[in-house]
């Protein structure tokens, strides 16, 4: 019990000490950036750990509220999608692409990116 107050309590110091950390933490995948994407209203970052390869779409200004989607593909297998209304970004999403190749999609408001096939 102790030990999780503990935990609790540090968590909530470390927020505190660095929100814009915690929230870009919220916003980002696990694993190194390999890709980054860039369209008229925002961008698709692309990460990559173990096999797994995730995505995030991200507006150039973040605050208003409004239609964004991210989606990631491994080569053969069904898209997974995240879209809706955000303010901050849209995913993360994340597939387990092994060896084959991905593609990513993105969308922030009319602004939109779509890869070719990647990583292979």
């Amino acid at each position: 019990m102790a030990l999780g107050l503990a935990v609790l309590t540090a968590s909530g110091l470390l927020a505190l000490a660095a929100p814009g950390d915690a929230q870009a933490a919220d916003s980002s995948c696990g694993g190194r950036k390999v890709k980054s994407f860039s369209f008229s209203t925002g961008s698709v970052e692309v990460y990559k750990r173990r096999g797994y390869v995730c995505a995030v779409t991200l507006p150039k200004k973040p605050g208003t509220w409004r239609y964004m989607m991210v989606s990631v593909q491994a080569y053969g297998l069904h898209p997974v999608v995240d879209e809706g209304r955000y303010a901050r970004f849209a995913g993360p999403r994340t597939v387990h692409a092994g060896q084959r190749c991905v593609r990513v999609k993105g969308a922030v408001g009319g602004g939109s990116y779509r890869s070719v096939w990647i990583m292979c």
